[in-house]
């Protein structure tokens, strides 16, 4: 009821933003059966649904549980991926869920810095690498945490061009809107590292 009120007030502004709800959820038992009961929002009441982990430790039998949802008809949307502190020591497997129908979703501000220098390394690296579905703001106030993709997406163009940079705010985030399957978006550009342009030494740590 809130979402439409203010969805109202912005048709009577003339503001042409549309609202949808959704929210993180939390790797807990039972999600797939609260989906199905409306328990549990997905992304605007579609097959996508925004996961997210905990950010320090990888959850036990992280793999399966993303997998089940695949199973079950949804789209598991991996949110700020670049932020877990497990990452480094589990790279792989977010690799092998992007082949098994995941999505991740890499947040604009980590690609500048506002997260400090390891979460602009690894969300640099999911995209230059061709992991990343969408680029979102992941918005939480109208501080630190503004609804800002402009310098973000300038980054995501260096990093894969263009057009792919389109489809990481534009192209895909459609498809999920419009509760279209996987298959109807954009492919990612994930290629095996000889094919990257791209050496080693670029992704190292300082």
């Amino acid at each position: 009821r809130a979402r439409d009120a203010l969805q109202a007030a912005l048709d009577e502004a003339g503001i042409a933003l549309k609202l949808m709800t959704g929210a993180d959820v939390h790797l807990v038992p039972g999600i797939v059966e609260g989906l199905r009961a409306g328990r549990i929002p997905s992304l605007n009441d579609t097959r996508y649904v925004l996961i997210e982990p905990s950010h320090h430790s990888p959850p036990p039998r992280f793999a399966d549980h993303v997998f089940n949802f695949v199973a079950a008809g949804y789209v598991p949307v991996i949110t700020h991926p670049e932020r877990f502190t497990w990452l480094k020591d589990h790279y792989q497997t977010f690799e092998d869920l992007t082949r098994q129908g995941a999505w991740l979703q890499v947040t604009a501000g980590a690609l500048t810095g506002t997260f400090g220098s390891a979460p602009k390394y690894w969300g640099e690296r999911l995209i230059g690498e061709g992991l990343t579905h969408i680029l979102a703001t992941d918005c939480h106030s109208s501080g630190r945490r503004v609804p800002v993709l402009s310098e973000g997406l300038a980054i995501a163009e260096k990093l894969v061009g263009k057009d792919e940079a389109q489809q990481l705010v534009v192209g895909r985030p459609a498809v999920l809107m419009r509760n279209e399957p996987p298959s109807q978006a954009a492919p990612l550009p994930h290629r095996p590292p000889a094919d990257r342009g791209c050496s080693k030494r670029r992704w190292s740590r300082r």
